[in-house]
């Protein structure tokens, strides 16, 4: 049919990984960015679970496979699998909750020794819709991520706020990524570049330098 494309009709495919504390709203913000919704009664759920949705980026259709540790941070059992072939992750906390932003360097941490240097992180302060309740400042929260080279957005799963955005600009960024690499490696690019609906990565072997984005 023309103009149609199904829904596993896709030029990439990458996956993003959730972590923070328990509790911070995780489940709720891959619910919201994947299907709209929000559970207001969402309990943690034991396993790993994901989501996908497709976005068009620069002409492309990018899907996104989104994976939440649901539940697992009590049990630290899954971390190599959880994040192996992760090219983007959402670490996130509460700001109506200082430990849970006292946490993101271990988890800062934990996402670095096992990913690859180049992952594009965004530092996501959830429930910014509790005004009255905030316990970490905007301002302490983008300190940090200009500090480690985060992207950073404020973000409320129930109000929808920044959602959309959050998840967007770290696909627009691992697209760059690896759209730069194409130009890059030129005369090997007919080999380098992945073919359609191939999951990539973005090892840069040429720097260690970690890619940096920040937004309000």
């Amino acid at each position: 049919m023309a103009g149609y494309r199904a829904d596993d009709d896709y030029d990439y495919l990458f996956k993003l990984v959730l972590i923070g504390d328990s509790g911070v709203g995780k489940s709720n913000l891959l619910s919201r960015f994947t299907r709209n919704e929000f559970n207001l009664e969402s309990k943690s759920t034991i396993g790993v679970e994901f989501a996908t949705r497709s976005l068009n980026v620069d002409g492309k259709i990018i899907k996104a496979q989104i994976w939440d540790t649901a539940g697992q941070e009590r049990y630290r059992a899954i971390t190599s699998a959880y994040y192996r072939g992760a090219v983007g992750a959402l670490l996130v906390y509460d700001v109506t909750r200082r430990t849970t932003f006292e946490n993101v360097e271990r988890w800062l941490r934990e996402l670095r020794e096992h990913t690859d240097p180049n992952i594009v992180v965004m530092l996501v302060g959830n429930k910014s819709d509790l005004r009255h309740l905030v316990a970490v400042s905007t301002d302490d929260g983008r300190a940090l991520a200009e500090r480690e080279s985060l992207c950073f957005m404020e973000t409320s799963a129930l109000e929808s706020t920044n959602v959309e955005g959050a998840f967007s600009e770290v696909l627009a960024q691992i697209y760059r990524i690896v759209s730069k690499k194409a130009v890059e490696t030129d005369d090997a690019a007919a080999s380098s570049v992945p073919s359609r609906g191939e999951r990539i990565d973005i090892k840069d072997d040429s720097s260690g330098k970690r890619n940096g984005c920040c937004s309000n």
